[in-house]
């Protein structure tokens, strides 16, 4: 087992944020200044309007310092007016001007206002609506994917689950770099910036209600402790870690990960096989590569299929799963299939067809 000290994982842990910040995926806003423009040009729209308004009845105004209204005048009273600042040396005197202003300039008054304290109101509720939009995600969260780490590993991972069927409002990304968790929120994921090893982050992405837990860490020692973390807050969810040396796969087992995947073995059998026979190797690359091809997934025994031998199925079947054993599709004592099996199999990928949420593929790195 190749871990590094107490004290390497101590300044790792320090190096690290230590709070935590959960990120939305980001709708899709205008800039301030596109906004604060667009604004302008209604305000300036609604004051150009007001104005022609009183000065196509500007012989029902009456101007206290000269008696007339002419252009200038009326936009003069629509300013004051919509401003509300009324200093009363122009004031409407007729019946129709009179009628106008109720009806007509006082609603566009209304809407002058609510135009030029919009991008204030907004600035306001901003955080009230992130708060609402906070709590209703983790209202409505339960049954997702939480995958911590989105680097090539991590991001590869999510891309084959997505594949699947599984919508990315239900995959939660978690990571210490805030960069990181930006591009995930721009890819549509909700992330969380922090240490995965702490329990308070790996709250925040509400572990504890996850259904999968994919952990693509850079660092061997930091997935055991995240591992650790996350099967003690979650004894129920399905746990899969990639780690880099082999030989630190028992201790991820032992720690609660129930798959675990090497990634520099896995890519190293890939390349020897691709070296004795290419063809076999892009076959293989094929069916880790969910969505074209050939695909390889897991699926329930169906009624019809109960009690026939495995070769009697019209799917490829390679594996059957019989509670916790995976038997090869040759293995004798596999003999009849029965209703509680799960059988892994070989299928041809189209873009209709997904795989059932109870379904799930073989995990990929």
């Amino acid at each position: 087992m190749k871990l590094p000290g107490q004290d390497v994982i101590a300044r790792q842990a320090d190096e690290r944020l230590v709070t935590h910040q959960v990120k939305l995926p980001k709708r899709t806003v205008e800039r301030p200044i596109r906004q604060v423009g667009k604004r302008l040009a209604m305000a300036l729209l609604v004051l150009v309007a007001t104005a022609f308004i009183v000065y196509a009845d500007h012989d029902g105004y009456k101007d206290n310092s000269d008696g007339g209204v002419d252009l200038l005048d009326s936009f003069y009273y629509a300013t004051v007016t919509l401003s509300t600042t009324g200093y009363g040396d122009i004031t409407p005197v007729s019946d129709a001007a009179r009628l106008t202003n109720i009806f007509v300039i006082t609603p566009l008054r209304v809407l002058f206002l609510i135009i030029l304290v919009g991008t204030t109101l907004e600035v306001l509720t901003e955080r009230t609506r992130e708060e609402w939009r906070h709590n209703r995600w983790r209202t409505a969260l339960r049954d997702h994917t939480v995958v911590v780490g989105f680097g090539t590993k991590g991001r590869s991972a999510i891309q084959t689950v997505c594949a699947t069927g599984l919508k990315k409002e239900q995959v939660v990304v978690v990571d210490p770099s805030s960069k990181v968790i930006d591009a995930a929120a721009a890819d549509g994921y909700t992330g969380v910036v922090g240490d995965a090893t702490r329990s308070d982050v790996l709250l925040q992405a509400e572990v504890q209600k996850a259904r999968q837990i994919i952990i693509a860490t850079q660092r061997d020692d930091t997935a055991v402790l995240v591992t650790l973390t996350a099967r003690q807050l979650n004894r129920k969810a399905k746990i899969v870690v990639a780690v880099r040396e082999e030989e630190n796969a028992p201790l991820l087992k032992q720690s609660g990960a129930d798959a675990v995947i090497t990634s520099a073995s896995a890519a190293g059998r890939l390349l020897g096989l691709s070296v004795l026979s290419p063809a076999a190797g892009m076959v293989m690359e094929d069916l880790i590569h969910q969505g074209s091809g050939l695909d390889i997934v897991e699926r329930p025994v169906i009624k019809a299929e109960v009690g026939r031998r495995v070769r009697e199925t019209e799917d490829l079947v390679v594996s059957v799963l019989r509670g916790h054993r995976v038997l090869g599709y040759d293995d004798p004592s596999v003999g009849e299939l029965q209703l509680t099996d799960r059988l892994i199999t070989i299928v041809r990928a189209t873009p209709s067809t997904k795989v059932a949420p109870a379904t799930r593929p073989l995990p990929q790195d």
